[in-house]
């Protein structure tokens, strides 16, 4: 059991390093521009780079040279403390805790300055590492340093991304802690087997390590893609939003071209690849031309077709929820072809076609998504066989 998950572990080795360093490069600019972000980000980015250096591949080929083994061994410890460090600025960042932001710098350097000091006193040595059997290398001190900072930083990360991600209302900020909590805590693991090493000799958890340590690395990665998967949720959703919308967009505009703030483009592929305004205002402008489009062809609906469109859908055994939307989408085609046909709109009578009293709210927020989910209902009802066969 023992030597599969050794082996799992290690099967996983290169997986989680290359997930980090996507995640990090993907993450990068918006952490940069963002101080929140930054300390996360850098905590990350040190786990990756300390993950790559004790990849197997890495550590067989600095096996060759003794001195480069040793330089290897100490730059991914020191850059593994700095990740814990970063870990502390993070979650004093998150809580606001200025105190603990200076103590975690305090704490960071404190750890890196006794990790250089007990590496350069310590008899001459080659790669750091706890062996089996005999003394850890280059001193059990050393090692107690090391670990003390990783399970510190630890431990304080898992406590307070466990509180915070409970108490916030964002669900995408609680699902970042709730893995970054969980990838930490399967670190903090890691170096408690190591501690229990260190003291104890004990050796029945060294064979789960690896799986620990790269799991911890695939949440990590995904704790800062929360954001990414996010965003990229809200823009597929946009543009599906855009492209059910585009038809009955394009047939009102036709027929009233002012309330157009941009020319449309010759088609509804080239629309949504090259929008002609910023892709996250796409769907808003659509809605709001599509909205006051309905607005103004309401002084060309002719005297009773409302009542009409409702007996045409019902007669036709349009569901009571979509009947609403199915009327509306009638009267529409009417109105467009006498708005195209040149025939006279009746002053005043933009009031008779207006929107149902749920979706009839300002562009923003909910109200928005309200009045899209409808909009999208009017232009599917707009091309169907029912709204054609409307014929007053």
């Amino acid at each position: 059991m023992g030597a599969e998950l050794t082996a799992i572990g290690d099967w996983l080795a290169v997986p989680s390093v290359v997930c980090l360093w996507i995640a990090v490069l993907l993450r990068a600019p918006a952490a940069l521009r963002s101080p929140q972000q930054r300390g996360l980000w850098f905590a990350v980015a040190t786990a990756a780079a300390a993950m790559t250096l004790n990849l197997p591949a890495v550590v067989t080929y600095a096996m060759r040279d003794p001195h480069y083994s040793h330089t290897v061994g100490l730059v991914r410890n020191l850059i593994g403390v700095l990740s814990a460090g970063a870990v502390l600025y993070f979650v004093a960042a998150a809580t606001r805790g200025r105190r603990l932001q200076l103590a975690s710098w305090i704490a960071t350097v404190a750890w890196l300055t006794a990790l250089l000091v007990l590496d350069a006193t310590a008899p001459g040595h080659g790669t750091h590492t706890m062996p089996p059997a005999g003394d850890p290398v280059p001193s059990l001190a050393y090692w107690l340093v090391l670990i003390s900072a990783h399970v510190i930083a630890n431990t304080v990360c898992v406590a307070l991304c466990w509180r915070y991600s409970r108490r916030t209302e964002s669900r995408g900020l609680a699902a970042g802690l709730r893995l970054f909590g969980l990838g930490t805590a399967l670190a903090g693991l890691f170096w408690f087997a190591y501690l229990l090493k260190a003291l104890f000799g004990s050796t029945w958890a060294m064979p789960a390590l690896p799986l620990l340590m790269n799991l911890h690395g695939l949440l990590r990665a995904a704790a800062i893609l929360v954001p990414t998967l996010f965003t990229l949720r809200r823009t597929t959703a946009d543009i599906a939003t855009a492209w059910r919308l585009w038809p009955l967009w394009r047939d009102l505009v036709q027929a009233v071209p002012h309330v157009a703030l941009n020319k449309p483009r010759a088609g509804r592929v080239v629309e949504l690849l090259w929008p002609p305004v910023p892709r996250n205002l796409l769907v808003y402008r659509k809605v709001i031309e599509t909205r006051d489009a309905i607005l103004i062809l309401g002084e060309y609906v002719a005297p009773g077709v409302q009542e009409l469109a409702r007996g045409h859908v019902t007669g036709h055994g349009v569901p009571e929820q979509r009947r609403s939307a199915a009327a509306l989408a009638c009267v529409l085609k009417e109105a467009r072809e006498a708005k195209l046909a040149g025939r006279p709109g009746q002053a005043g009578g933009a009031a008779a076609l207006t929107l149902p009293a749920a979706v009839q709210t300002s562009a923003e927020g909910s109200g928005l998504e309200d009045e899209a989910r409808f909009l999208v209902d009017v232009a599917q009802a707009y091309a169907s066989p029912t709204t054609t066969a409307f014929a007053p």
